[in-house]
């Protein structure tokens, strides 16, 4: 069980994307074309993280146009191409002024072990590697691309008292003029 106090202390979010915010497939198309598909649920928790300034970043290993577009549109600083990710994650916390205590970070394959090692709150999706939920201090119930960023975003903004404002945050911006973009959560 994880303490309200640690969760409470959470000011940043780190995910990994193949296995994470997909299920971890790659679909190849004719020449160079990837697809990629993700969790319209996550995109949603996403939006409702950024609009109440609690950033979310991806660390991703391989590199695709298909993430880069996807980040684009949620408005997350994306990483990737580069196979430290350790490394990335320090580079992250330093960049926010944040201690790495203070960074959750959501993995599901065995590259995620050492940034899950050194975040405050280590997190598996439901169909990580055996490995990955023994490390982890949370287990979701929803596998990978599958709604469980979503549930990490739910369950840390529940914790610190803030969902319900950041959600009307979320459904004020809907109602903005320039809120045409946010309808592709």
């Amino acid at each position: 069980m994880v303490s309200q106090t640690l969760l409470a202390g959470q000011r940043l979010l780190a995910c990994d994307v193949d296995g994470v915010l997909t299920e971890g497939g790659i679909i190849y198309g004719s020449g160079n074309q990837e697809s990629k598909v993700f969790s319209i649920k996550d995109g949603l928790g996403i939006r409702v993280a950024t609009c109440s300034h609690f950033p979310v970043v991806w660390l991703a290993r391989r590199s695709a146009d298909a993430v880069a577009r996807r980040a684009a549109e949620l408005n997350v600083q994306l990483y990737q191409g580069e196979s430290d990710k350790e490394a990335v994650l320090r580079r992250v916390a330093e960049q926010y002024g944040l201690a790495l205590e203070a960074i959750t970070y959501v993995g599901d394959d065995l590259d995620d072990l050492r940034p899950m090692g050194i975040a405050g709150l280590a997190v598996a999706v439901a169909d990580a590697a055996p490995e990955v939920q023994a490390a982890a201090d949370v287990v979701t119930r929803a596998p990978g691309g599958k709604g469980a960023v979503r549930e990490v975003i739910e369950l840390l903004f529940h914790a610190q008292e803030r969902w319900d404002a950041a959600l009307e945050c979320y459904l004020d911006s809907l109602a903005s003029p320039k809120a045409a973009h946010l309808l592709r959560a």
